[in-house]
């Protein structure tokens, strides 16, 4: 589905995405350069993040993106890429922080390094790239954070409870931020998509029992597509929504 909503406040803002070589990642890299966003994002797929810079600078209206690999567990690494990124396209606008793995486990068998590693790769990062991005943001006079939450610990989803631990967590991280953030005009809210059929969720998790589950659950009764997700994120990043802080955007077809 084309997005057909024009921001002219995006045009040639900075824009920096984690995990954005696939998925809604990829969506949200692709949305916001067709936006004229100057758009850079990190990933450690490194293939798929080169074929997703191919595909969108051989795009018509679109301007190219920059990639960076990097894991975004390794913090050092993540505020490095990000001063790179100030230097090189200028302070960034708008920080999109969707980088996160929902790997299945069971809470009776894992230890505390896989915990570790789930709280790493789905809350840590958000917080050191926002620590990262603040100084900048303020300087220019302002600009906008998205945390990505998810409506599976809503749901009581379980073999997942690193996952839903740190997205719940996500929302506490975006309140306990929004005021001091907003002495900087920098806004701050988290997008909490539904169930959104991406590639890998339809490889891996989504089989006729769990359609028939989720068409049961919307409101609505269409697909939840990644484009969904990136109508309201360029909402949220863009200066029309200059007065929304500190609040949750849930885009599941009504489900929670």
């Amino acid at each position: 589905m084309p997005l057909s909503n024009q921001y002219p406040s995006l045009k040639d803002k900075v824009v920096f995405i984690s995990g954005g070589a696939t998925g809604i990642g990829a969506a949200l890299v692709e949305a916001f350069c067709c936006q004229g966003a100057r758009v850079a994002f990190v990933d450690v797929l490194t293939e798929d993040a080169n074929q997703l810079v191919r595909r969108i600078g051989e795009m018509a209206g679109a301007t190219a993106p920059h990639f960076f690999h990097c894991d975004v567990t390794r913090t050092q690494d993540l505020q490095n890429v990000l001063k790179i990124v100030g230097e090189q396209l200028g302070p960034v606008a708008a920080l999109l922080n969707n980088a996160a793995s929902d790997t299945r486990h069971d809470f009776r068998t894992i230890d505390e390094d896989y915990w570790n590693s789930r709280i790493n790769v789905n809350l840590r990062h958000a917080f050191f790239a926002i620590q990262a991005v603040q100084p900048g943001m303020k300087a220019a006079g302002g600009g906008s954070i998205i945390n990505f939450g998810s409506m599976s610990w809503y749901e009581c989803q379980g073999n997942m409870t690193g996952y839903t631990t740190s997205k719940a967590a996500l929302e506490g991280m975006t309140r306990g931020l929004a005021r001091e953030l907003g002495e900087d005009n920098i806004r701050i809210n988290t997008l909490i998509p539904g169930w959104v059929m991406t590639e890998r969720q339809l490889r891996d998790w989504v089989n006729e029992d769990t359609l028939q589950e989720i068409q049961r659950s919307q409101c609505l009764k269409g697909r939840l597509m990644p484009e969904d997700i990136c109508a309201m994120a360029l909402f949220l990043a863009s200066d029309d929504s200059r007065m929304c802080t500190a609040q949750n955007f849930v885009v599941d077809a009504g489900w929670i």
